[in-house]
């Protein structure tokens, strides 16, 4: 009796709540095991150890790689029990089509994971909402402003901010990550409010901590409550981490707010150009959506747009150091169709095919989104003769998809010739409008594919048709007069994933530097929009 007075009823509680975890996977363990459909099988994979099955077993960096080599070993479709939940791994393109996009009814939820989804984003942010009517809403709106007519007319905007980035990329190429990022922030933040920014605005700062945040707190394993559910229950003296990620939340809430309004305020005074803000604030009755749910919309496309397309950038520059005879055919392309004495255009694009497919490539050789994106199954399914029970969560992986030998041939070799060559498999005639990005399996699959894939597309190959045009990009000469070496695959971790820095050298094309300048300082003369200067 005297021994439990003194001790704490922190520790008490702790331990209470460790024995209640403990039982809730021995019932998982034993009495909630799927009763099988006849005929049917659960697939194979790693075997787990008792209580936390796989846990352990998952790499914490790249675990992407880890599941090529189990799909090698258990086949494209292997299970995995994390704690007692349901983890099924994908592996190739057929079977993340036939389930994820033909049966994507049943297989496009998302797994309510506490710090993401919860508490983070209070369930607002489309990204991590469940397969239901708010969920639908929101992609109505962003249907309405990504679609392919709303996208061309946003080329205007692309057409600037990537003569700005070969402008600044010739100034300072060592300082690629912060133009990239800019670039593509650059274009959404347009798009999305009606301003243009720099790499010093207050605004811009804010919002990229916003972008940042959301990646690492979605990153696999970033919070252990999205492992064992259960510490939700924990007052938030015993688990800060809820503490911190409200406190984030409020962070990201005000912010979002603080945009719609100052967007409301410049129409209320006829000073807001057209943005998707402002469509969202004329549509907003008709949509459904309060003010709040709109503008989670809004900031969970400038989420997806300011990332992703830098980071696939940064992939095409690395394949061009790695893969020279590819810039070569590159400057081959665009020369021959737009010659010297302009940079490329929109209009170019469809004459242009090794562009595109240099953009292809690098998202097939370094997909952004490496481990995919888990699609949670709405009700029991059977698939070939393998049982998927109710709430599994089904993995995409990219990784082992764009590295299927049978589609990709040699698929660790960078080969944009695979999409235009008739020897591949992957090969699409016309040239003018394959090879392309539609319905690519790097933006997803089925009802969550990614959204912003018509306005991505356009960022990519303008970027890319420009950068060759104007550029040379080469490995680093040391002092010693080496080439200093690249690593082939070292990329960060999370969520979205890029290469670490790495060195090259860029020069300008001879004769061309003049050109870029004068474009850029053309573009800044006709630039609708002004920076804000504001401190949001």
């Amino acid at each position: 009796m005297s021994s439990l007075v003194t001790v704490p009823f922190s520790n008490i509680a702790i331990t209470l709540y460790i024995l209640g975890f403990c039982l809730i996977i021995l019932r998982r363990w034993f009495f909630d095991r799927p009763n099988l459909p006849l005929g049917s099988r659960l697939p194979a994979g790693p075997p787990g150890k008792p209580l936390i099955g796989n846990l352990l077993d998952i790499p914490p960096k790249h675990s992407w790689i880890k599941f090529k080599q189990w799909a090698d070993q258990y086949g494209p479709i292997f299970r995995l029990n994390i704690a007692g939940r349901n983890h099924y791994v994908v592996s190739t393109e057929k079977i993340a089509n036939d389930l994820l996009r033909s049966r994507g009814m049943i297989y496009s939820g998302r797994e309510q994971l506490p710090s993401a989804a919860v508490l983070l984003s209070d369930n607002l942010r489309p990204l991590f909402l469940p397969h239901g009517e708010l969920w639908r809403r929101g992609r109505k709106l962003m249907h309405h402003l990504t679609m392919q007519s709303a996208a061309t007319s946003y080329q205007p905007s692309q057409t600037l901010e990537s003569a700005r980035l070969v402008h600044n990329l010739i100034r300072e190429p060592e300082k690629y990550e912060m133009w990239l990022e800019l670039y593509s922030s650059g274009i959404i933040f347009r798009l999305a409010f009606g301003e243009a920014i720099e790499s010093d605005d207050e605004g811009l700062k804010r919002i990229q901590n916003v972008v940042h945040t959301v990646e690492r707190v979605a990153s696999p394993g970033a919070y252990l409550v999205d492992t064992f559910p259960f510490l939700m229950k924990l007052p938030t003296s015993l688990a800060p981490f809820k503490r911190e990620l409200k406190t984030l939340h409020s962070i990201e809430l005000k912010l979002f707010r603080e945009l719609l309004e100052n967007v409301r305020e410049r129409m209320q005074s006829g000073k807001a150009p057209p943005c998707w803000e402002r469509s969202f604030i004329e549509e907003k009755d008709k949509l459904g959506l309060l003010d709040d749910e709109g503008a989670y919309v809004i900031g969970t496309l400038y989420e997806a747009g300011s990332s992703t397309t830098a980071a696939a950038m940064m992939s095409v520059i690395l394949a061009l150091v790695h893969y020279p005879t590819w810039q070569t055919k590159l400057q081959q392309e665009v020369d021959d169709v737009v010659g010297d004495s302009r940079m490329p255009v929109f209009e170019d694009i469809e004459r242009l095919p090794v562009v595109r497919a240099v953009a292809k490539e690098a998202l097939r050789w370094r997909p952004v989104t490496a481990g995919g994106v888990p699609h949670q199954l709405d009700k029991d399914d059977v698939y070939k003769g393998i049982f998927f029970p109710k709430d599994t969560n089904v993995h995409p992986n990219q990784w082992a998809i764009h590295r299927e030998e049978a589609l990709y041939p040699y698929p660790e070799t960078f080969n944009p010739d695979r999409w235009l060559k008739p020897a591949y498999p992957t090969y699409r005639e016309p040239l003018s409008v394959h090879p392309n990005l539609q319905g690519y399996s790097a933006f997803g699959f089925g009802r969550r594919i990614c959204p912003g894939l018509n306005i991505a597309e356009r960022s990519l190959n303008i970027l890319t048709a420009r950068i060759a045009w104007a550029c040379n990009i080469s490995k680093k000469i040391d002092a010693n007069g080496t080439e200093i070496d690249v690593p082939w695959y070292d990329y960060n971790t999370g969520f979205n994933v890029q290469p670490n820095w790495f060195p090259f050298d860029l020069e300008p094309r001879r004769g061309r530097e003049q050109i870029v300048e004068r474009e850029w300082v053309r573009e800044k003369a006709n630039d609708p929009l002004s920076a804000p200067g504001r401190n949001l």
